[in-house]
């Protein structure tokens, strides 16, 4: 009996050889060990983080062809301070070579979506090109033309240039027809303001700064006086020209407002010697 309990013994003490880690627990053991989360790792390598996942749970069916996952492998044990090498060849022997059917053609794609160009700037772009090309295919063909068609449209411009000169002072006349006509003494004179051939309408002295207002209803005003340097007419907002020469009489000035604004209409000068006995 003594001697089979030894044998017993003897059996008993055979070490029992250690189950070695796969490749996913490995990287997940030195991933947990520098605190790094499968999000962080993926943002980190730019791997899918459902790869990171499928490598650690060796589930071989969910990662794409063997090739795309060893690369995936050793970049995770770079990350996580592995020998990419070691990993990368017991990844092989866990593989054993056996092809994946359902992810075979999977390619790769960015961990963190966020890092791409949206959808909208790119359009964008897209529509901007196009309408910087159009413009500039639209100026391109404008600077082709030909310039007969800008000879062609002067043609007529420089046909109709010439303007009788007649026209341009006829046309002052409606401008200033039915405007007030104000005469202001810029020192005492004497002056008559009549209806031509008619009633008188004023006659008197204006002293320095007095004006006299031509009535509305008068239909064909003139004006006498015997200094008409010290008088300014006004048709509106516009001061007229002189009503006459200085140191002269004058007679028959009409105040008409148009006739004002050409310099008056045919007045009847006297020299200045007849003025100053006339006053």
């Amino acid at each position: 009996m003594a001697k089979r309990d030894t044998e017993i013994e003897a059996v008993e003490e055979v070490p029992v050889e250690a189950e070695v880690a796969t490749v996913g627990q490995r990287l997940r053991a030195a991933r947990e060990e520098k605190g790094l989360s499968l999000e962080d790792l993926a943002a980190q390598t730019r791997i899918p983080q459902r790869h990171l996942e499928s490598i650690e749970r060796a589930d071989w069916e969910a990662l794409p062809a063997p090739t795309y996952t060893t690369g995936f492998a050793k970049s995770y044990a770079s990350a996580v301070g592995l020998d990419r090498m070691e990993i990368g060849d017991q990844l092989r022997a866990e593989m054993g070579g056996q092809r994946f059917t359902a992810n075979a053609i999977e390619t790769f794609e960015p961990a963190d979506p966020r890092r791409t160009m949206p959808k909208s700037v790119v359009f964008g772009t897209i529509i901007g090109l196009i309408v910087i090309v159009a413009l500039m295919s639209w100026l391109s063909q404008r600077s082709l033309e030909p310039p007969e068609e800008a000879s062609e449209t002067a043609a007529p411009a420089t046909a109709q240039a010439p303007v009788p000169t007649p026209a341009a002072p006829q046309q002052a006349a409606p401008a200033v027809a039915g405007q007030p006509v104000v005469l202001t003494a810029s020192e005492p004179v004497w002056l008559q303001v009549s209806e031509k051939g008619g009633a008188t309408l004023f006659s008197g002295m204006l002293q320095a700064g007095q004006t006299f207002a031509v009535p509305a209803t008068a239909t064909a005003p003139v004006l006498k006086t015997g200094k008409p340097e010290a008088l300014q007419a006004k048709v509106g907002n516009q001061t007229a020209p002189p009503v006459g020469p200085a140191a002269t009489t004058v007679n028959n000035v009409s105040l008409l407002p148009a006739d004002l604004m050409k310099g008056g209409a045919a007045p009847t000068v006297t020299p200045g010697t007849a003025n100053t006995a006339a006053q």
